[in-house]
């Protein structure tokens, strides 16, 4: 299932980069933060309990998701950035959970093996020893 982004709730803020970057990283504000509002985007539970647990430290309690983008030097690329990584963190809340590992025993044939491969394994090693004194 593929969550579609409303533009309406998105908000974005621009703020300077860190890191090197020479004169531009003093003067422009490049780096975007990303700000969707997940509580009024009308999700299902499940998905926005799962958007939670992934998101983590970049989810508000009021239900915010905020998300920096700073890897290029253009703030149209890092917009873009942004917004890509948003809808794969969407994209990721909305997949349905893997099914449930279930436990299961050794087949008799599969023990048998093991037990015949460590026999062999000892009996090499057994040879490699000292001779037996007469």
């Amino acid at each position: 299932m593929r969550v579609t982004i409303d533009p309406a709730l998105v908000e974005e803020d621009f703020l300077r980069s860190s890191g090197p970057g020479g004169q531009n990283v003093n003067k422009l504000e490049t780096a975007v933060q990303l700000r969707y509002n997940a509580a009024a985007a009308n999700l299902p539970e499940r998905i926005l309990r799962r958007l939670a647990t992934l998101a983590g430290r970049r989810m508000t309690k009021d239900g915010v998701v905020v998300l920096t983008a700073q890897r290029h030097r253009l703030r149209e690329r890092n917009r873009e950035d942004a917004m890509e990584r948003l809808q794969a963190l969407l994209d990721e809340a909305a997949a349905p959970p893997p099914p449930i590992r279930r436990a299961t025993k050794p087949t008799r044939g599969s023990q048998q093996r093991r037990m015949d491969s460590k026999t062999k394994r000892g009996a090499t090693k057994r040879l490699r020893g000292a001779p037996p004194p007469e």
